[in-house]
Formats: structure tokens, sequence, C-alpha cells
């Protein structure tokens, strides 16, 4: 039986299709936006609000706009003449490749990219495009971590300072019994409406992948 037998091809499809959210998730900016969104949630205090499945499906429509310029290549080069039966999956999958390791190694450090190298014990590539993807998700994927852990952390720091001024005053007027989140969190929510902080926010990590 031939990879080319229809059969294959289904098979193939399938295990793809299944594969789809791990993709999502390792491939994309889908990462450091719902890290940086769990960030936010967790330094204004309120645990549930927003509920996770608006954080997440915020994350995906992010994810899509700020991917589409990627999945229009590939839909023009690789799904469409699949569908049109001009090429085959797996000329479909060689085609769709190179546009996602250019996305991702536009947002990899060297030094991460350097070591999976090591690690897998890889020889240095001539050129990026050399590079296996087998090196590029995972150094993409600690990369992505930790731009988002850096967003997170800038985001902390104004709602960190309303905290401690809280408690500060709290204490000064011996309301040691009074939880200073309680008191804290209208003065956290009234700074990221005044400063607009959805837009502060989406705008920071859509231009972070630019």
């Amino acid at each position: 039986m031939q990879l080319s037998d229809p059969v294959i091809e289904v098979f193939l499809l399938i295990s793809f299709l299944s594969f789809l959210p791990a993709m999502l998730v390792m491939f994309t900016s889908f990462t450091r936006i719902v890290v940086v969104l769990s960030f936010l949630r967790q330094a204004i205090g309120a645990q549930q609000v927003p509920p996770n499945t608006v954080l997440i499906g915020l994350a995906v429509f992010l994810t899509f706009f700020i991917m589409s310029p990627v999945v229009d290549v590939v839909t023009k080069d690789a799904i469409s003449p699949y569908l049109d039966k001009k090429i085959t999956i797996q000329q479909a999958f060689t085609v769709a490749t190179p546009p996602l390791r250019t996305f991702m190694l536009k947002q990899t450090r060297q030094k991460d990219i350097a070591l999976f190298l090591n690690i897998s014990k890889t020889a240095v590539p001539a050129d990026a495009e050399g590079l296996p993807m087998r090196v590029v998700v995972p150094a993409f994927a600690i990369s992505e971590l930790k731009t988002a852990f850096e967003i997170g952390f800038l985001i902390y720091l104004p709602f960190l300072i309303i905290d401690m001024v809280v408690t500060s005053v709290l204490l000064s007027m011996g309301m040691m019994m009074l939880p200073p989140t309680l008191v804290s969190l209208p003065f956290k929510l009234l700074l990221f409406v005044l400063v607009d902080g959805w837009n502060l926010v989406v705008g920071t990590l859509v231009r972070s992948f630019q």
C-alpha cells in the first residue's frame, strides 16, 4: 500500500485533525495570549471574572487575527491545491511547514534554539530554513512563555501598588480584620476602566507579534 492510497490519506487527515488543538497551543500565538490574560485576571483579583470561557474564546479569536497572514499563505499554497487534487497530503504538509516555521522563528530567542539543538545533538544548519520542527516548536514554546511572563510582570505592577496602598491605609486605620483585597478590587477595576485596559492589553499583545 502506497502513501498516496486514499485510505492512508484519510487516516493522515484524521490524525491531523486530532492534532489541531495541540497545534493551536504550540504552533501559534495562543500560548502567549492566554497566559497574559490569565495574569491580568489574577492581578485584578477577580478570580472568576472574566470566566475561563470568555478568556479562552478571546484568546482563540485573537490568535486567528494574528495568524491570519500565515493561514492565508498555507491555505493558498497547501490546503487549496490539496483540495483541488493538485498535490498529495504529504506535499501539502511540506508546503505548509515553511510559513509556520518563519512565524515561530520570528518570535523565538536564539538562546532557546541553541538549547534544543544542543539537547538533541543536532548540527547547526547553514540557515534558519534548515532547522527541524522538533527543535523549533519547543524553542518557540518556551520563548512564548518567557515573553508572556514578562508582560504579566508589567501588568501586575500597578495593581500591586494599589494593593500595597490599600493595605497601608487599612493598617493605619486599625482595620486589620478587613481583607485588603475586598477594598482594593473596586479601585483596581476603576483604574482598569479609566485607562481603557482591554484596549491597552489587547493592543500590546497584538503588536508584540509584529
